[in-house]
């Protein structure tokens, strides 16, 4: 079962028309909560970056389940682009 960012980031993934970098979508998943001048510290900020750093989880765990593959490996100036694979658009029914 795949939780509620995996899936969101799955169909976000699956309705590109081209290999995309999965990071690209986080903020649409999550987008910020707080004013850009809050400091480092504000409890909100700091559950913002929280959640972006979920979302990696989430992107590894749709790697490992073969949900989503590496199409263009990520070659030091851009991340991996990847798409979703048969079993991942299955996987949203």
């Amino acid at each position: 079962m795949l939780s509620d960012d995996e899936r969101r980031l799955l169909e976000l993934i699956a309705e590109s028309k081209k290999p995309v970098a999965p990071s690209s979508f986080f903020h649409t998943i999550h987008p910020p909560t707080f004013p850009s001048s809050a400091p480092e510290d504000d409890p909100e900020r700091e559950a913002w970056a929280e959640r972006q750093i979920g979302m990696y989880g989430a992107m590894l765990r749709l790697n490992e389940l073969n949900l989503i593959r590496v199409v263009v490996p990520a070659d030091g100036e851009n991340p991996d682009l990847m798409e979703a694979t048969v079993q991942g658009v299955a996987a949203l029914g």
